[in-house]
């Protein structure tokens, strides 16, 4: 397992669309668009910023696991996507050290990108 670059951070917030303006108006970051992901149960807004996203991540349920993050801790990092040249070995990796997955098996995220 080799990490590469931080590929992206993610950030829980209520509204996309409000926190757009923010981005946008404010810092001059641009969105790239906005895309559904209906199996995560979330909506995300992806603004580059230098070599990495930043990721806007607003549930569309409240049983979305961003929902219950945000309900928990509120709106803020959600988490820090790395960049890995085998994401299966990576995990398998991680697994045998003892810490616990979200998943055990790559899944598809926004834009189509294994996560």
């Amino acid at each position: 397992m080799k990490p590469t670059a931080i590929d992206h951070i993610g950030i829980a917030v209520a509204s996309i669309e409000e926190s757009l303006k923010f981005w946008e108006e404010s810092l001059g970051i641009k969105c790239t668009g906005i895309e559904e992901v209906a199996e995560q149960k979330v909506k995300t807004a992806f603004l580059p910023l230098g070599d990495t996203e930043v990721e806007l991540l607003e549930a569309t349920d409240p049983e979305s696991p961003v929902a219950k993050f945000i309900e928990k801790r509120g709106e803020g990092i959600h988490h820090m996507a790395i960049r890995v040249e085998n994401l299966e070995e990576a995990l398998e990796k991680m697994k045998a050290l003892g810490l616990k997955l979200i998943d055990e098996k790559p899944r598809y995220g926004a834009g189509g990108a294994k996560i």
